[in-house]
């Protein structure tokens, strides 16, 4: 199996989707914002499937949607709560090289302004943004084969760090 596919994953709000098509542009790849593909098959927005469904079905969802995903040479951008599936992530990262956006825990809670509108997983009812963070860091760092820390970049200085370490990686030959 080719691993061709850039996959994106971070906290929400780390700019994976809009660095993600910009990235993809840079690299003449495709896109896949597997948020949306969930949205279209579930034919609501994340945060009413979440509300309608609770947050392990929603996982579930999520989960299904990652693991059946067979694209070649596309950026994919993943919803922040990916890293709870393990059978999504071994796919994932049997198709291409994982990226991890980095940010920290202050400049995240800058960017998330309604975290339940976003559609963001809290499993833990009252979960805060620092919870959450403590929580998912470890994972995004366990499955990534790239990080790029995105502390003070513009989108640009990001798509050019990511590209820059895809290319010292020797990944998408």
């Amino acid at each position: 199996m080719e691993k061709d596919n850039v996959i994106l994953i971070g906290m929400p709000a780390s700019g994976k989707s809009t660095a993600g098509v910009l990235l993809a542009k840079a690299l003449g790849l495709g896109f896949i914002d597997s948020d949306l593909l969930i949205q279209s098959r579930e034919g609501a927005l994340l945060c009413d499937i979440i509300a309608e469904k609770g947050a392990e079905e929603f996982l579930r969802i999520e989960e299904e949607v990652n693991a059946s995903l067979a694209v070649r040479r596309c950026v994919i951008a993943t919803g922040g709560s990916v890293i709870y599936g393990g059978r999504a992530m071994r796919r994932l990262r049997e198709t291409g090289t994982v990226v991890y956006l980095q940010l920290s825990e202050a400049a995240l809670e800058k960017r998330l302004k309604n975290i339940f509108r976003r559609g963001v997983v809290m499993r833990r009812k009252g979960e805060t943004v620092a919870e959450l963070y403590a929580e998912r860091a470890p994972l995004y760092e366990r499955y990534a084969d790239i990080t790029v820390n995105c502390e003070g970049q513009t989108v640009e200085e990001t798509v050019r760090a990511v590209a820059e370490a895809l290319e010292v990686r020797g990944a998408l030959r």
